[in-house]
């Protein structure tokens, strides 16, 4: 009931197609209920005039009459399936929608431990299973019940003794569709478990497939995606064995009914205690009788499969975001830029601190420098100034607002991001570039893109501002990839700016280039780099040197130096490494 009542919260906008539909249906089970009637009538009628002649008009209007029933029938039946699916496609939009923007919305820990392809299977596979339970299982049920009750009326006006006998199968029909429901759900929940591993391991092949072919890895990735596919294999199959055992099981006790009728109907009729156009009704209206408890486990193999991706999608939606806006957070204009973090401590897994009450303060426009080993714990401030994550203690504050009174899409607004893992998106550059500020203009893209360095390249592509990137930018350098996401920040214009070893892994010359794009971006901005090359912030304002979580050193590149602490080591280092190198 939980899996359903989540459901029909995303029906509510579709209710006057599911009531046509479900109208449909009633002129449906009304025209199913009355054929056999016709018929039994033309028996009858026949029976009647056996010895006199036949009443020819009498069969002319049954005929007439079974045909308007059936062209009912057919148009009816169009209605029922056609506004049915649409209203179920229709739910199923808003279903996946509301799915994706409650993913999107949860916090990057939430991500830390999921894989793509096992989020996308839960977004599309999990979710399409529901429009067999939309627009197959709850009309069928509707359907279904209107022709129990109306076959069941007629039935028991006809003969009671008879009726009485044909709820004989009843309980055995009802014992079997619940023991199916209850064995057959884990074992659908676990082949949509299957699936889903397949298409994380393909969405990870196909992300790496250059490491694949540079290892020489394919043998051992068909292998483990064979596996996997193997698995699912295995996992549907047992279900289906299941069901299709099921299935003629139900035939089977639903055909003993029959069986029943003509045992018992046909010694009745012989001792003219039941008319033959009755027997026949009888029969007739037996299999519309039994068919509502057969279709029903026939869908129930839907029901169960559509309720355990029902099951699925709902763990996803009871997760809450780990970051939100509270109450009492407030929009702000243009932040000045001061930004400062006070006693703040952070851990990604418990007693594991990666910062220990860190604290600094950085005026407007200045620039602050994190220094330091790897894993020490610069990435990590970088991202909590956004709230991509929350500090376990301490505070950060924004033009002496604390970031959690601000409200997250305000917040964001002020900060622009440089890394070094740039990523792009399957678009064209223009697309990219425009992702900083959507409603900015030709002439504002193009002064970005030349700000950035990154205007020439781009000329020279093959459609210049139009060329599609490819997947991540797999069609640009990292150079190119790095200056059109500086271009990007430069578009944005954010008060606040992030560099997180913005000219990492780049040859000389384009290193050159970018860092000439950054000294024009960081003007004017409170900046906070993250740098590799230590070089590269000997202007900043301030450098914060790190170790295992903790500030140990903090002042300008000359003081440091003279202090012969960590950050001085650091640079000797470095130098020592440029000489071999040279």
């Amino acid at each position: 009931m939980k899996e359903l009542r989540t459901l029909l919260r995303f029906m509510k906008p579709y209710r006057i197609h599911i009531i046509a539909a479900t109208l449909s249906m009633v002129v449906v089970t009304a025209m199913n209920i009355a054929g056999p009637w016709m018929i039994r009538n033309l028996i009858g009628t026949v029976t009647d005039n056996a010895g006199g002649g036949v009443n020819i008009e009498r069969v002319n209007f049954l005929a007439l009459a079974l045909l308007i029933i059936y062209l009912l029938k057919a148009i009816s039946q169009f209605g029922t399936n056609y506004v049915s699916h649409y209203a179920a496609w229709k739910i199923l939009e808003g279903i996946r929608s509301h799915l994706y923007n409650h993913l999107q919305n949860l916090s990057l820990r939430f991500f830390h431990d999921k894989q793509t392809g096992e989020l996308m299977s839960r977004v599309i596979d999990d979710t399409r299973n529901f429009e067999q339970l939309l627009a197959h299982a709850i009309p069928t049920v509707i359907v279904n019940s209107l022709m129990v009750i109306g076959v069941s009326t007629i039935l028991f006006t006809m003969n009671l003794k008879l009726a009485l006998y044909t709820l004989i199968p009843i309980p055995l029909l009802f014992w079997m569709v619940l023991k199916f429901s209850k064995i057959s759900r884990p074992m659908f929940r676990e082949a949509q478990k299957e699936i889903a591993e397949v298409n994380a391991i393909l969405q990870d092949n196909f992300s790496g497939i250059k490491e694949i072919k540079a290892f020489t890895q394919e043998k051992y990735e068909s292998n483990r995606t064979f596996s996997r596919i193997a698995a699912h294999t295995r996992a549907i199959l047992r279900a289906l064995r299941l069901s299709n055992a099921f299935h003629p099981s139900i035939e089977f006790v639903s055909g003993i009914g029959t069986v029943i009728i003509i045992f018992f109907g046909g010694r009745l009729a012989l001792a003219n205690d039941l008319a033959l156009e009755d027997l026949v009704a009888f029969l007739l209206y037996l299999g519309t009788f039994y068919q509502p408890i057969t279709s029903f486990g026939m869908l129930n193999e839907g029901i169960q499969h559509a309720l355990a991706s029902a099951e699925r999608v709902l763990e996803i939606l009871n997760e809450e975001p780990e970051i939100k806006d509270e109450s009492d957070a407030i929009e702000i204009g243009r932040a000045d830029g001061k930004l400062e973090f006070r006693d703040v401590s952070f851990r990604y897994v418990d007693n594991v601190p990666v910062l220990k009450n860190v604290s600094f303060r950085i005026q407007p426009g200045q620039m602050l420098a994190l220094v330091g080993p790897t894993g020490v714990g610069k990435t990590t401030i970088a991202n909590l100034i956004p709230r991509f994550y929350e500090p376990d203690l301490g505070q950060i504050l924004v033009d002496d607002i604390d970031i959690r009174k601000i409200k997250l899409h305000s917040l964001r607004k002020q900060i622009s991001l440089v890394s070094q893992d740039v990523f792009l998106f399957n678009g064209t550059v223009k697309e990219n570039i425009l992702y900083g500020r959507p409603d900015a203009t030709d002439e504002e893209i193009i002064a970005a893109a030349k700000a950035a360095n990154a205007h020439d390249f781009i000329l020279e592509l093959p459609e210049g501002y139009d060329t599609r990137v490819g997947e991540r930018g797999v069609k640009l350098s990292g150079g190119q990839k790095q200056r059109i996401s500086i271009a990007r920040a430069v578009l944005k214009d954010a008060p606040i700016l992030i560099l997180d070893e913005a000219t990492s892994s780049v040859d000389t010359q384009t290193e050159k280039l970018i860092q000439e794009a950054l000294d024009k971006l960081t003007v004017n901005r409170t900046t906070i780099v993250i740098a590799h090359r230590l070089s590269t912030i000997q202007q900043a304002d301030q450098i914060v040197v790190l170790k295992e979580g903790e500030i140990i050193e903090m002042g300008r590149h000359a003081d440091l130096l003279e202090a012969g602490g960590l950050y001085s080591e650091l640079c000797k280092a470095q130098n020592t490494e440029q000489l071999m190198a040279v």
